[in-house]
């Protein structure tokens, strides 16, 4: 063992932390203290994955500033102007001259009518700048009920994270193939922004190669995320067969199987409007965990190594089919 007895403080932190980032056998640091650590990196270059930015970006959305982001809300307008200022802080850009797709319906069972907005971002393809790839996650949560708050962080600030990292890696990295960078709108009130956009798509329909949608990416207990899609779309697979050897979390295939009922997620998220159309889909989640839709899906209970992982995780699927 090393002595730290002469080894400044600032210098072991960051020792700790690396050691965090790059073991694949690791004990877990809290939320919390991941981002202790990360306040602490001073002039250290940051890898090609900016850790301290993914976990920043959490933070923010599961605040209790924003209130569970519910759609229509003060809390997701605050998450819509945080994700515009990422967008253009990133160097995406517009579609039709605005980040924003506004879209309005209404629910009968709450007698109410929602105004609300996709963000859209562009980063324009190098080879085949007139075919996308669209890169999803949904920014908006449940809210409050009474004096409780419903912070959503695994569900979904955990998937825009890794959607802005992914932004950021690609705008360093030129893709062949256009992507769209969408955090959708009002998921958790019947996928309406998902499927707005399908039905009133920026671009031509027939030019979206594919949708990889992100929804809860940052723990399990297991070490498992899976892909669901390939048994619908079982030519996808061949161009992940590798997948496993370029993440320590174990990544499955399955959940999209008719025989499993509930457990067939072909429909449990913004890309399921997609597939409806007939354009292949990859959706990248975990299982449902003690915390899911419960005030206890807090930053504090983010899983920092995991979610860094798997944001690896998205970036990999993004290359293997941007060809």
């Amino acid at each position: 063992m090393i002595s730290t007895t002469n080894i400044p403080k600032i210098i072991y932190i960051l020792m700790i932390f690396s050691c965090v980032l790059s073991c694949k056998t690791q004990d877990k640091f809290t939320a919390e203290e991941s981002f202790i650590i990360s306040k602490n990196k001073m002039n250290l270059k940051q890898s090609a994955i900016d850790s301290f930015q993914i976990m920043e970006d959490v933070e923010y959305l599961a605040s209790d500033q924003l209130e569970g982001r519910r759609s229509g809300e003060k809390g997701n307008e605050l998450a819509r102007e945080y994700i515009v200022s990422r967008f253009k802080e990133l160097g995406l850009e517009k579609l039709n001259s605005s980040f924003l797709q506004a879209f309005s319906f209404y629910k009968r069972i709450y007698k109410n009518t929602y105004n609300c907005n996709n963000i859209i971002g562009e980063i324009p393809g190098t080879i085949q700048p007139e075919k996308y790839i669209v890169l999803s996650a949904h920014y908006d949560h449940l809210g409050k009920r009474g004096e409780k708050i419903f912070n959503g962080a695994d569900d979904n600030a955990s998937g825009i994270s890794a959607m802005l990292e992914s932004a950021a890696y690609f705008k360093k990295n030129p893709p062949m193939n256009s992507i769209l960078f969408v955090a959708f709108d009002a998921e958790e009130l019947g996928l309406e922004g998902a499927k707005y956009f399908v039905e009133n798509p920026p671009i031509s329909i027939d030019k979206i190669l594919m949708n990889i949608n992100l929804d809860m990416i940052s723990r399990n207990k297991n070490n498992e995320i899976y892909i669901c899609g390939t048994h619908h779309y079982p030519t996808l697979k061949k161009s992940l067969n590798n997948i496993n050897s370029l993440s320590s979390i174990n990544v499955l295939f399955g959940h999209d199987t008719p025989d499993l009922g509930y457990n067939d997620w072909t429909n449990a998220s913004d890309h399921k409007p997609f597939h409806k159309k007939k354009i292949p889909f990859i959706y990248l989640g975990v299982e449902d965990h003690k915390d899911y839709h419960q005030v206890t899906d807090t930053f504090e209970n983010i899983d920092p190594s995991f979610l860094y992982q798997s944001t690896k995780l998205v970036i990999e699927i993004l290359k293997a089919f941007d060809q």
